[in-house]
């Protein structure tokens, strides 16, 4: 099953909102997660990656259900993809994932964000989402810039 996680926000002077993945400092997500067996939904967050057992692969995310004890996967399809400023606050799959045998049933924004200046293309890193409302101010513009009204979604893709 490939899902998607989506997002609807208010950019204000900022645009490509995107997480901050690099080599040196790769970005985990971090999900409540749903057995697609049982129907159990796990009570802890999930976020790392780990070697599916008995197989020589790899997942980003490998999840043991507590309940019925089975083994599942998701791996993540393709690079994000950047959240762009509009007008209207517009709803936009960011990442897609292949899932088996589990379901993501709500995203949490840890980790470090990017994005850049509408008008300047000023560089902003170290954003924290977690929290909920993001302000900042772009000296380039002369402005106050923010994230806002941020609304997370996984739905099918």
């Amino acid at each position: 099953m490939v899902l998607a996680l989506a997002l609807t926000a208010e950019l204000n002077g900022v645009t490509d909102l995107l997480p901050n993945d690099t080599e040196d400092n790769p970005f985990f997500y971090t999900f409540k997660v749903q057995c697609t067996s049982c129907r159990e939904i796990h009570p802890n967050w999930v976020t790392e990656q780990n070697e599916i057992s008995g197989s020589r692969g790899e997942a980003n995310f490998v999840w043991r259900c507590k309940s019925c004890k089975r083994e599942q996967s998701a791996n993540i399809k393709e690079k994000p993809k950047a959240y762009p400023h509009s007008d209207a606050a517009k709803k936009q799959n960011i990442l897609e994932f292949d899932c088996r045998g589990l379901e993501f049933v709500e995203f949490k924004p840890d980790g470090e964000w990017t994005a850049k200046g509408l008008e300047s293309g000023t560089k902003f890193t170290g954003i924290e989402l977690h929290e909920g409302d993001w302000f900042d101010y772009d000296e380039k513009a002369s402005e106050e810039v923010s994230i806002t009204d941020m609304k997370w979604e996984i739905r099918r893709a």
